[in-house]
């Protein structure tokens, strides 16, 4: 007979949280935030996350929005149970740090 699974038994890693977070869409670029390069380090300890990110300006109109869907959908992951999100603006935000797919969907390739 199994026992019963709960969240302190599940274990998030990093490659999971990150591909959650491609779930989380910039408003005003209609793309995911992973893509756009604005997510620099996802780290998990225990059923703590961590992640450091940035935004395409320090004065996104946007910035509320997308940091609390970061929180959001990393808390809805089996397993974690608090998630620390930090803006930082060094290194700045470039369009070279998106993906070809987000440099396509955004017409610049």
């Amino acid at each position: 007979m199994s026992e019963p699974t709960n969240a302190a038994q599940l274990h998030v890693d990093v490659e999971t949280l990150r591909l959650a977070l491609q779930d989380v869409i910039d408003p005003e670029l209609g793309y995911n935030i992973v893509d756009l390069g604005l997510i620099y380090d996802v780290a998990v300890s225990g059923t703590r996350a961590t992640i450091t990110m940035t935004m395409t300006t320090p004065g996104c109109p946007a910035a509320e929005t997308i940091e609390n869907g970061v929180r959001q959908r990393a808390d809805m992951l089996p397993g974690l149970e608090a998630t620390e999100v930090t803006i930082v603006w060094d290194p700045p935000w470039s369009p070279s740090m998106m993906s070809e797919d987000a440099k396509r969907h955004l017409g610049l390739h």
